[in-house]
């Protein structure tokens, strides 16, 4: 999109080998991101996660002359490409023009949304969106939940608790749009 008359914004998106995170960088890419932004695609690690045995599934070689590395010539067929490079390469393939970087942290004893919280402060991010998922049963079973801690989703969370303007990203299918979750607006239907 062009973006002349808007001031340059940094936006991040919570990247995850997921199908829902997808849908939060495309809903970014064709519909909250301009050419002068600067696109932050923050993955947060748990070490000790289950998550990290399916995300190293996701590592392949690269293809010849498909090299994403930084900073000068790349090492074509010389490393490994996980899902946060490959994110990185859709955003250069939508967007060529735009500004992506990545950004890898460890949750180092914190809980994933207050890593992506002091992320956010650190980074001086102006909107974060994240993939929501988000069944009809967990919202009836969590309603129904008896009183004592309730457990939330890292992208509830966020957008309860951020500073900065938070998007929660339903993607409902391949023609169906999005549906959009803010502080603001609950379940708002984008369609796309």
């Amino acid at each position: 999109m062009a973006g002349d008359s808007k001031p340059a914004r940094k936006i991040m998106v919570v990247a995850e080998p997921t199908r829902e995170s997808a849908g939060a960088l495309q809903y970014a890419l064709y519909n909250a991101v301009f050419e002068k932004d600067e696109l932050i695609l923050l993955h947060v690690e748990n070490p000790t996660s289950w998550l990290n045995v399916i995300s190293s599934m996701f590592l392949r070689k690269p293809l010849v002359g498909n090299s994403t590395t930084e900073g000068g010539g790349g090492e074509e067929g010389g490393s490994d490409v996980d899902f946060l490079e490959e994110m990185k390469s859709a955003c250069k393939v939508a967007q060529p023009k735009l500004r992506v970087r990545t950004l890898r942290v460890v949750m180092d004893g914190k809980d994933k949304a207050t890593m992506i919280l002091s992320q956010t402060k650190e980074q001086g991010i102006d909107l974060i969106i994240i993939g929501q998922k988000r069944s009809l049963s967990s919202v009836i079973l969590g309603s129904m939940r008896p009183a004592g801690p309730k457990v939330v989703d890292t992208a509830e969370f966020l957008i309860e608790n951020c500073s900065c303007n938070c998007v929660g990203v339903q993607k409902k299918g391949q023609n169906e749009g999005y549906v959009l979750n803010t502080k603001t607006q609950k379940n708002f239907r984008l369609l796309a």
